[in-house]
């Protein structure tokens, strides 16, 4: 569907469409992250691999990663509804953005400058590509 043809309020759901997608794709990865430096690294024997990553599957928070990353499937597949690919895929971007700051506050990963370079050359991008 072009953006253009579209009315202002099915162009504002197209968009909440996007920003469900990116929220529940960062909740998921943050979750994940959060829960994984929880319980540790991966054992080096192979049958101990299987019962740590089943552990780690069957862990609530974990879970919720899972069905967060199913409403993000979800809200993609309407905002495709709404949206070309071509235009609505550039938004996914926000989500390096809304992981690069919050790992760093959240986990207290290092912002160093060639990351936050990285992802502006990113945004920049997102902008360039939604105006054509």
């Amino acid at each position: 569907m072009n953006k253009l043809n579209q009315s202002p309020a099915a162009f504002t759901v197209g968009f909440a469409y996007i920003l469900g997608t990116v929220l529940f794709t960062v909740y998921g990865q943050l979750v994940l992250k959060w829960r994984v430096a929880k319980v540790g690294a991966l054992p080096p024997v192979f049958s101990h691999k299987i019962f740590f990553l089943l552990g780690v599957i069957c862990d609530p928070w974990v879970l919720s990663g899972t069905i967060a990353a199913f409403f993000a499937f979800l809200c993609w597949i309407a905002a495709l509804t709404q949206f070309e690919l071509s235009y609505a895929y550039p938004f996914m971007s926000l989500s390096f953005l809304l992981v690069l700051l919050l790992s760093a506050i959240l986990f207290q990963e290092p912002l160093t400058a060639s990351k936050v370079m990285g992802v502006g050359l990113i945004v920049a991008g997102i902008v360039i590509g939604s105006r054509g």
